[in-house]
């Protein structure tokens, strides 16, 4: 299984704090958005907070409504989502309502936090990731092994902050108050640090009682070899567009999208766009672009099928188009089968001089599908 989708979901004041500095929790959402969070709650298969809001907050993380939960255990659901918590310490109360309410729990922490955690007799599966608790660790195993798809992120500002910072956080959904805080030792939203080049981009903004609603994705793409979860989002828009290609008994359907390090969309194209019966889809997108546009460097080639390294139609190769351009990452769903030309290896020729090439195959299915009627 491949990483969760991971939402993130807060609510912050206009200033951007979660809290204020009184003794009791500011309750920034009023009953319609608390409704909204608990229908998300309810779509998610996991709901994570980090240690530092199991001890502040004491939250028991339900499912409340008694519709929503039957509707889970209709389709086959747990009657809650999986309740999750990350501690590197070890050190959580044992009576929080956390452990005592809902469904199954788990508990990511390093060898030493599970040390602690056991003798504590937590009631949670207690999963020690290594010496260091990593994202990338925890989430590899909520999807590798607690079959995780979506993954429902609810704090704290730390939590957040360290997900978005490392390009993990599929979606930020940010309701926003209409009141102040003020207070500069408040907790904020997000803390400093370096985060993801260029914009996020909005996918919805909605009022919800007298909160407003706003939903972003990222859109930078990953470093080196690493996947992000924005390589995830382009990937998925290249291989919406090998669905659009005209249908060929002779030659892949691929859509593929040029992104630069900050996001933006540089190009898009498709196997015989614009009517071309032998331009592919790389090529397609590169020929829209200045040679010399400098952006192209740092670059990321979004293609659905793997660049091609050999082809009898046109003098260069797809993959050689992306060196040449001075492209040198590339994210690809599904390697090139032997259907047209027998052990191809765009990915080897473009790792030969030095590009980074990412597989994704959680996206073969989607790939392979437009070309089906061509392999067998």
């Amino acid at each position: 299984m491949p990483h969760p989708y991971v939402l993130l979901s807060a609510a912050v004041s206009l200033d951007g704090f979660l809290d204020d500095t009184g003794p009791d929790r500011l309750l920034l959402s009023g009953p319609a958005d608390f409704d909204r969070v608990d229908e998300v709650r309810a779509a998610s298969d996991a709901i994570l907070v980090g240690a530092g809001t199991l001890r502040t907050d004491n939250p028991r993380l339900l499912v409340n409504s008694a519709e929503r939960r039957a509707a889970r255990v209709a389709e086959g659901l747990p009657e809650y989502p999986l309740k999750v918590t990350v501690t590197a310490s070890g050190d959580l109360d044992p009576d929080a309502q956390f452990w005592h309410t809902g469904g199954e729990k788990a508990v990511y922490t390093t060898d030493k936090g599970a040390e602690r955690l056991r003798e504590l007799g937590i009631a949670a599966d207690v999963v020690a990731v290594g010496a260091e608790l990593e994202w990338r660790a925890v989430l590899d195993h909520l999807g590798r092994v607690k079959g995780v798809r979506r993954l429902m992120v609810e704090g704290g500002g730390r939590v957040h902050t360290q997900l978005l910072q490392q390009g993990l956080a599929d979606e930020l959904q940010l309701a926003v108050a209409p009141l102040f805080v003020g207070q500069a030792q408040a907790p904020r939203m997000f803390g400093s640090g370096g985060y993801p080049p260029g914009r996020l981009r909005l996918v919805e903004t909605r009022p919800v009682g007298d909160v407003v609603l706003m939903r972003y994705v990222p859109t930078a793409p990953g470093t080196g070899r690493l996947a992000s979860a924005a390589d995830r989002h382009w990937l998925a828009l290249a291989c919406e567009l090998a669905e659009r290609c005209p249908p060929s008994r002779t030659a892949f359907s691929v859509g593929a999208v040029i992104v630069a390090a900050d996001g933006a969309e540089l190009a898009r194209g498709h196997s015989r766009e614009g009517g071309d019966p032998v331009v592919h889809a790389e090529e397609a997108a590169l020929a829209k672009r200045d040679a010399e546009d400098p952006r192209l460097a740092g670059a990321t080639v979004y293609s659905s099928l793997e660049p091609c390294a050999r082809r009898t139609s046109r003098p260069r190769p797809c993959a050689r188009l992306i060196l040449d351009a001075g492209v040198h990452r590339v994210v690809t769903a599904w390697r090139e089968p032997d259907t047209f030309v027998t052990a191809a290896d765009g990915s080897g020729v473009l790792v030969a001089e030095g590009a980074d090439v990412v597989v994704l195959p959680e996206y073969e299915a989607r790939a392979t599908a437009p070309n089906r009627h061509l392999l067998g």
